[in-house]
């Protein structure tokens, strides 16, 4: 008997007013997954994330969580769930010691039961040697790590992270993906996080890429990159349409101008290319041959780039 999905989405819609966040989204999280949600600013992630939450009732559709419907369940789901927050949630003068015996008291836990969980988590996020020390002490990663623990003391089975490497440098936010790993493999949690970054994406098991609304892809990140069927090739010309014309023309494909700059996708693009520099000598200012990314692929789904602005 197949075991109940963590997370179930099933024509899941939400507007606020006349504008349209979310727009008939599907999928589902099986259990032990570390799921990514990746997706431009104003994508829809994090109507998607308070949905999940509990915190936001959709226009339309449904969500569950271990068959739990977050609305008409949300008392169950919020037993199941563990939340970090985009924005901080510590509070910087109690120590981290304080901030966890704070939140356990809030599920309900106390006395010795309380101390070990703290203990434990600690252990956990590798800052037991912390925990008499002031929260505005700790380094942006630390207090990530702590956030994390905050969300898994009242032993959650699912993780839900907002956009968690969020202000950190690049090596803050590689060992929280190896946490995340350890973390996963250790207690089997299932984690769900958003995210914008592409490298937190690629180390997801599988990743959906939500844009306007609108879920575009859902697979692993490698069968996405896949999905582009070889190399990317990028033409720097002065006259980019006229250039991408005769390219369709002559090669046939379907290349696009992106920012001034003919794009197309070939297999073997550094064998592909010779045939272009001969039959365009002289039009052709600077090339790029490059294996596809999770932003091509973002580009390939939707024909626009991921930080391409938002029209209202």
């Amino acid at each position: 008997m197949p075991s109940i999905p963590a997370v179930e989405v099933k024509r899941l819609s939400h507007a606020y007013g006349t504008r349209t966040a979310l727009d008939g989204v599907e999928f589902a999280v099986g259990a032990g997954e570390i799921f990514g949600l990746l997706g431009p600013n104003g994508g829809g992630k994090s109507t998607l994330f308070r949905i999940l939450s509990t915190l936001l009732i959709p226009t339309s559709g449904q969500a569950r969580v271990f068959g739990e419907d977050v609305v008409a369940g949300a008392h169950a789901v919020r037993r199941q769930i563990g939340v970090v927050f985009q924005s901080p949630s510590l509070d910087n003068r109690l120590s981290v010691e304080e901030n966890l015996l704070h939140q356990g008291r809030l599920y309900g836990i106390s006395g010795r039961d309380l101390t070990r969980r703290v203990e434990e988590m600690l252990a956990r996020v590798n800052l037991a040697d912390r925990a008499g020390e002031r929260v505005d002490r700790l380094s942006g990663g630390q207090r990530r790590r702590v956030e994390i623990a905050k969300g898994l003391l009242h032993q959650p089975r699912l993780l839900l992270l907002d956009e968690p490497s969020t202000g950190l440098d690049a090596g803050a936010r590689r060992d929280l993906r190896l946490y995340l790993q350890q973390l996963r493999e250790s207690s089997g949690v299932t984690i769900f996080l958003t995210t914008h970054l592409m490298d937190e994406a690629d180390a997801c098991d599988r990743l959906g890429i939500l844009d306007r609304g609108r879920l575009v892809a859902l697979d692993t990140p490698d069968s996405l990159k896949q999905r582009i069927g070889g190399d990317v090739i990028v033409l720097e010309t002065p006259a980019p349409e006229r250039l991408r014309d005769q390219i369709q023309e002559r090669f046939g494909g379907s290349p696009s101008v992106l920012d001034g700059m003919v794009r197309l996708e070939r297999q073997e693009g550094h064998k592909f290319i010779m045939g272009l520099v001969e039959a365009y000598s002289g039009r052709i200012d600077g090339i790029t041959v490059a294996k596809p990314t999770l932003e091509d692929v973002f580009i390939h789904e939707t024909g626009h780039r991921f930080w391409e602005e938002r029209q209202p």
